[in-house]
């Protein structure tokens, strides 16, 4: 098992290359289950969700071929060309061995069912940052007429006369069941209308790609999203939007450093919230030919609550509040999206972090100077957060069980050190 070792105080300057997004990549790849054609995805990352959910599509029959690494113009020289094709959807059974490893597998439930009448799919796996339930998935696709039971641990979908459309109110926004239904109701009969979907732009990227393909969507970027189902889609090219949280998350890390560095395909009209909050600490953005530039000077603190998008991420939650421990004053951050999502606290205090939990809120109170330690990351962006504590704490910081980093941000530990950063990657000791 990997570490990542990291010897603070090194300001970081430079351009950085922001990869493909993966909470895009993963939906839009299980889009492909939709057609029989190819489907060739541009600018994918190399993270190890993206091979969990290609062993997946591999299961169900999708063939996946890699063309290569990018070389076109604005793609990411990290990012890759796949194709794949589901000429014959093999298995409609998504076993619990592959999907307890990633949330994100739920979303084969969707083109599955739409596409071959019936899926079973296993309850899902992923970060332990609460409960994240499938309720709104299964209710959206009974509402399309799906005939749905749960049997020890599996999701069983029926639909052998086809999805209907129908009209779907959300009682609360959800990413996930937004793209889920989305690409259901595809090829559903009929007009399908999702109230209160979600609104960020890997929304937007996916409902891109599905027109691209053939699927008639009205309302894109907004919260109502009208789908007239279609017989059949087709094959298309799609670019991977870039990863917002993957700027944002640099971002702070040059924050917090002090430093000036270009993010190289980063969008800050993707970042709204983020960056108004970033503005309000004392860092400057400014948009590039190429991307955006941020630099700081100095911080002062601020307060945020994660909130949909266009709110304030909750998946830039942790690495804000590793960023406020350096901040002149105090700072308070809410969080209202997931009820377990402070387990970054307790490692950001053995660093000399002083921070204080009340419910759903932190206060944290900035410090002279953090102190390297051992630590341990529990979730994907918890381990971001150690790794910008670790950029700026005096001597060295051991972030441990970065598999968690690995799902989410592709080769970071070169990118920053090609920045200024102090950082290597080496095996645990036995």
């Amino acid at each position: 098992m990997d570490r990542i070792v990291i010897q603070g105080g090194n300001r970081l300057s430079g351009k950085i290359q922001v990869g493909g997004a993966k909470n895009a990549a993963l939906p839009l790849m299980c889009a492909s289950l939709l057609t029989s054609d190819p489907i060739t995805f541009q600018n994918l990352p190399r993270l190890a969700d993206i091979e969990t959910l290609a062993r997946l599509l591999v299961q169900h029959g999708v063939q996946i071929t890699m063309n290569g690494d990018q070389s076109s113009k604005g793609e990411s020289k990290y990012g890759r060309c796949l194709t794949l094709q589901a000429k014959e959807i093999t298995d409609t059974t998504a076993p619990y061995d592959l999907v307890r490893k990633m949330r994100a597998s739920i979303l084969v439930l969707g083109p599955i069912l739409a596409r071959c009448g019936e899926a079973r799919v296993s309850l899902p796996g992923g970060c332990a940052i609460g409960t994240r339930p499938v309720d709104l998935h299964l209710k959206g696709l009974e509402a399309l007429g799906a005939e749905i039971e749960l049997d020890q641990g599996y999701v069983v979908a029926k639909a052998p006369d086809g999805l209907i459309g129908a009209d779907v109110t959300f009682p609360f926004v959800s990413v996930g069941a937004t793209e889920n239904l989305m690409m259901a109701a595809c090829l559903a009969k009929g007009t399908t209308r999702l109230i209160n979907a979600a609104r960020e732009p890997e929304i937007t990227d996916l409902a891109d790609c599905l027109i691209a393909m053939g699927a008639k969507i009205e309302g894109v970027g907004s919260d109502t999203l009208i789908i007239e189902g279609v017989d059949s889609l087709h094959g298309c090219t799609h670019s991977v939007v870039a990863d917002r949280i993957e700027a944002g998350s640099l971002a702070m890390a040059v924050a917090a450093t002090r430093g000036d560095v270009e993010l190289i395909g980063g969008r800050l009209d993707h970042l709204g919230a983020a960056v108004e909050a970033l503005q309000k600490a004392g860092v400057e953005f400014e948009e590039t030919e190429d991307g955006f530039r941020v630099s700081c000077e100095a911080l002062s603190g601020t307060d945020v609550m994660t909130e949909p998008y266009p709110g304030f991420p909750t998946d830039l939650q942790a690495q804000i509040m590793a960023l406020m421990t350096t901040t002149d004053g105090a700072s308070m951050v809410t969080e209202t999206i997931f009820e377990n999502r402070f387990m970054h606290v307790p490692e950001l205090t053995r660093m000399g972090a002083n921070i204080n939990l009340h419910g759903r809120s932190a206060m944290i109170r900035g410090v002279d100077g953090m102190n390297g330690a051992p630590v341990m990351a529990t979730d994907l962006r918890a381990s971001m957060s150690l790794i910008i504590a670790g950029l700026v704490a005096k001597g060295e910081t051991i972030v441990s069980r970065i598999y968690h980093l690995d799902r989410g941000y592709e080769r970071l530990e070169e990118k920053l050190a090609a920045c200024g950063a102090n950082i290597r990657r080496e095996k645990e000791p036995d």
